[in-house]
C-alpha cells in the first residue's frame, strides 16, 4: 500500500498466541506494532501483475458481487500482495479487499 509520502506501507499478522504485550519488539524505530480490530472482509483473488487496470478490474467485479449479496462496504478498498517482487507472475497471489459490515 502506497503511503501520502511516498512510502510503502506493509503489514503482518501475528499469530494469535501473541498479544501487544508478548508480540516481539522491533529493532528499527520506524517499525510500529499496532492493534487492529477484527474486521469482516469481502476478497477477490487473482494472479499475475497489480497493475491499476488489473485491480481497478477486480475491484469493480468484488463491488459488484457485493452489492448482488446487499452487503454494505465499510472501507476502501485495500490490496495484498503475498510473494515476492521477482515470484514468477502466474505464480503470485494477489487479492482486492473491502472491508463490510456484517448483518
Amino acid at each position: 500500500m502506497q503511503q501520502d509520502d511516498g512510502k510503502r506501507c506493509v503489514q503482518f499478522t501475528m499469530p494469535s498466541k501473541y498479544t501487544m504485550e508478548t508480540s516481539p519488539k522491533p529493532n528499527n524505530p520506524e517499525v510500529e506494532i499496532v492493534e487492529v480490530r477484527a474486521q469482516n472482509y469481502d476478497i477477490i483473488k487473482f494472479s499475475g501483475f497489480t497493475g491499476s487496470d488489473k485491480v481497478d478490474k477486480k475491484t469493480q467485479e468484488l463491488r459488484n458481487w457485493m452489492q448482488s449479496k446487499h452487503l454494505t462496504p465499510t472501507g476502501e478498498p485495500e490490496l495484498a500482495r503475498y510473494d515476492e517482487p521477482w515470484a514468477l507472475p502466474f505464480l503470485r497471489r494477489n487479492e482486492v479487499m473491502i472491508a463490510y459490515e456484517q448483518k
